[in-house]
């Protein structure tokens, strides 16, 4: 019997790649999908990539107790009000998209969901805070320094993303001709995703120093993070490598690596370099998979106890 899933908020970016992972994946059904603006039009009419993949339709209704998972998609701030105002079943399983319930102080019975800090508690969970998109690629860069407590002094974060993740709503800052060919940043030191990366790594905001960067493509983060360290090479290398051993998606690389290398896959890569007292980390994740959707489908395969990888079997973009 197959997984039975729902969607609330189906019109967005996240939810377009949660749709195209869902319907091929080998164990679940999309019961839904819901969206009130979009109700009774196809699915294809707002994600064109999958015409000739499926037929089904946006709804303006949903049943709660007719599905086994249910992912929200919505604006951030929704999430907790679609909690607030529904009935939601006690056994129901809710992975949220969005950035309601990651914080610690108002986590209100959700799990953090990277699966490289939290796997076994997501395992046995029901409700899952998926992480933000800056916050996979920076922790995954980091934890193996934390876990050790190998973080310090200062860290220095130079992060860049594509346009997507801006969110499907055109803005000053995502239309065509103000982001190609150009790159800006914004949020200095300020941005929301350092709550939740501190608490990952127990270190203080102001240890941080991040510099998000808005790139003129559509897909992907580049993260470039250093901070001073006695460690070698070598004994960096291994710590990684013994920390990472099990991860289904997460992998070290000898050689320098690119942005392409994880584009399209729930891939984080990861590259290592001493430069005197400073160690780098390059980190490069796709902001809508590993980032958002595929990161999503990861943590629902942990909470159903199925394979880790299952439906996530994506390939790299080559060109």
């Amino acid at each position: 019997m197959k997984i039975k899933a729902g969607i609330i908020g189906g019109a967005g970016y996240t939810a377009g790649e949660l749709v195209r992972l869902l319907i091929h994946h080998p164990q679940t059904e999309i019961a839904f999908v819901h969206s009130t603006s979009n109700a009774g039009n196809q699915i294809t009419d707002i994600h064109e990539g999958l015409i000739g993949e499926t037929d089904l339709r946006f709804s303006a209704q949903f049943d709660l107790n007719a599905i086994d998972v249910l992912f929200l998609c919505s604006a951030h701030g929704d999430s907790r009000k679609f909690m607030e105002n529904n009935l939601v079943p006690a056994n129901l399983k809710i992975v949220d998209l969005a950035m309601d319930y990651r914080h610690q102080a108002t986590a209100g019975g959700f799990i953090y969901g990277l699966p490289e800090l939290n796997r076994k508690a997501i395992q046995q969970a029901g409700r899952i805070a998926n992480p933000g998109c800056f916050a996979t690629a920076i922790q995954l860069a980091l934890l193996p320094l934390a876990h050790h407590k190998l973080l310090n002094g200062e860290i220095h974060v130079n992060a860049i993303t594509g346009s997507t993740g801006a969110g499907v709503k055109p803005s000053a800052t995502s239309h065509f001709s103000w982001r190609d060919n150009n790159i800006s940043v914004y949020k200095v030191f300020e941005h929301q995703h350092l709550t939740e990366i501190c608490e990952s790594l127990r270190c203080e905001p102001s240890q941080i120093n991040f510099i998000p960067v808005r790139g003129n493509f559509p897909r992907g983060i580049f993260a470039s993070v250093y901070t001073e360290s006695h460690l070698t090479l070598a004994d960096a290398t291994q710590i990684y490598t013994d920390f990472y051993d099990k991860a289904a998606f997460t992998f070290l690389s000898e050689r320098n690596i690119d942005l392409k290398q994880a584009v399209n896959t729930n891939k984080c890569i990861l590259h290592l370099e001493k430069h005197g007292n400073k160690l780098l980390i390059l980190s490069v994740i796709d902001n809508l998979l590993k980032g958002a959707s595929g990161q999503a489908v990861q943590n629902m395969n942990l909470l159903f106890g199925l394979d880790e990888k299952a439906g996530l079997a994506l390939k790299p973009t080559a060109f």
